[in-house]
């Protein structure tokens, strides 16, 4: 099994993340995103090509070859495993398991990922929501919608949350919005987009529309 510095494991997830099906990441997207100077980013191109990992031309941009994508999910699989663990075994807020599996993510021992995996019961979703991939780098789909397009007085479970900074997940937290929260929008406010919405048995509240735009649900 070929090994990966955490530098190496961290630009080819932030590549994934970038790239998204079949485009193009440039230089400076990468720079910004893991915060060094282009000049950084192309020396890391280089050696990541030499070991087949980015199909990389200067000046045109790059995107993950078969192989890269393949341990692209696999770092993926790992830290969503762990946030996982860290969340509904260790009891950590679901602000506080992202940085801590940016650390974990890094102990590549396939053994014991499995050995996770099985021991968490297979779990198909992180505490965000996101799919984790199986030992196959295979993902779940979800039937999802953002909810600020779901109908009104329609029964949602909320599913996903795209935005995952901490002062996100504090307001969440704060309006008692969780991965699996049963709510209905009650109504639809086209001022500002912000849309009243009743959580379970709880009195109707009124969030943002750039709050809703974050929150993803489906019939459950």
């Amino acid at each position: 099994m070929l090994n990966y510095s955490s530098s190496e494991e961290n630009y080819i997830k932030t590549i994934f993340h970038l790239q998204g099906e079949d485009g193009n990441v440039t230089t400076n997207e990468l720079a910004d995103r893991v915060k060094t100077k282009p000049a950084s980013v192309t020396d890391m191109m280089k050696k990541l090509k030499s070991r087949k990992l980015v199909n990389y031309q200067p000046y045109k941009g790059f995107r993950l070859t078969p192989d890269g994508r393949k341990v692209a999910l696999g770092i993926i699989r790992r830290h969503r495993l762990w946030e996982f663990f860290l969340a509904e075994k260790l009891k950590f807020k679901w602000d506080e398991v992202h940085e801590v599996a940016e650390y974990l993510e890094h102990v590549s021992s396939k053994k014991l990922v499995d050995k996770l995996d099985e021991f968490l019961g297979f779990p198909k979703f992180d505490p965000h929501g996101d799919p984790i991939p199986d030992t196959n780098g295979k993902m779940e789909n979800s039937r999802q919608v953002n909810l600020a397009d779901w109908p009104v007085n329609k029964p949602a479970i909320v599913c996903q949350v795209v935005n995952q900074s901490t002062a996100l997940l504090e307001l969440l937290q704060h309006k008692k919005i969780t991965i699996g929260t049963k709510l209905e929008v009650k109504k639809k406010f086209g001022y500002d987009d912000s849309l009243e919405i009743r959580i379970q048995k709880q009195l109707p509240v009124t969030i943002s529309g750039q709050l809703a735009q974050t929150i993803f649900v489906n019939h459950g």
